[in-house]
């Protein structure tokens, strides 16, 4: 059993420094999809996050960092492992239909669960490879996924026409930004500040291209 009342102290410290006002049922939910996290992890080794509270600062913080990034009614989260930054951000918004891509057939099965458990019936779960996924979407994540060139090669063709593609980076990912595909453009990079993780985090924020575009690969902020 998961004691609870130190993880919501960690989780509350961490929503005042992201300045997120979230209400009290959304905090509960959260905190009930790491203690589910938790019992699944003991037996399906779903996380290298071992700890919950670690599981706090390393997955609920650091999903919801992005969360003034994301736009638009519908959202597809790619690689979504055990739901990071999916779930979170369904909890966060239960008006916006999201929809989790996992190749992994025992992770999938988490993400059910979790969605049945946690009532989230802005959920479902999409078990296929990013290539195979059909329709397209407000709004992408990707966190740890691949390379962008190879994140966009493999499921660019889901990202709407006015759509926004949020990929998490550790360190600033220099080398990777001349190689996005001519069909879009990098809106711009941000540093990222985590509450309690002492390691980089930043986000990419990608476009389509504009079709009278030329050159232009946007603001990039390194720090």
């Amino acid at each position: 059993m998961v004691d609870r009342e130190p993880l919501r102290q960690r989780l509350d410290a961490g929503l005042a420094a992201l300045q997120l006002a979230l209400p009290d049922d959304v905090v509960a939910a959260l905190l009930a999809y790491v203690a589910l996290l938790a019992r699944w992890n003991a037996t399906y080794n779903l996380s290298a996050v071992r700890e919950p509270a670690e599981m706090v600062t390393r997955h609920l913080l650091d999903s919801l960092a992005i969360l003034p990034f994301v736009t638009g009614a519908t959202l597809a989260d790619l690689g979504t492992g055990a739901g990071l930054p999916g779930i979170p951000l369904a909890i966060v918004a239960p008006d916006r239909a999201v929809t989790l891509v996992d190749s992994n057939g025992k992770k999938t099965r988490f993400l059910r669960a979790a969605a049945r458990e946690l009532g989230l019936k802005n959920v479902s779960v999409v078990e296929k490879r990013v290539e195979a996924v059909e329709g397209t979407f407000d709004c992408i994540t990707a966190r740890a996924l691949a390379s962008l060139a190879d994140m966009l090669a493999w499921g660019g063709h889901l990202l709407a026409e006015q759509g926004v593609w949020l990929a998490f980076k550790g360190r600033f990912p220099q080398d990777e930004l001349g190689q996005i595909p001519p069909a879009f453009r990098v809106d711009e990079t941000r540093a990222l500040h985590v509450p309690g993780l002492d390691a980089e985090r930043h986000v990419v924020v990608i476009k389509r291209a504009r079709s009278n575009a030329s050159g232009d690969h946007g603001q990039v902020v390194p720090t």
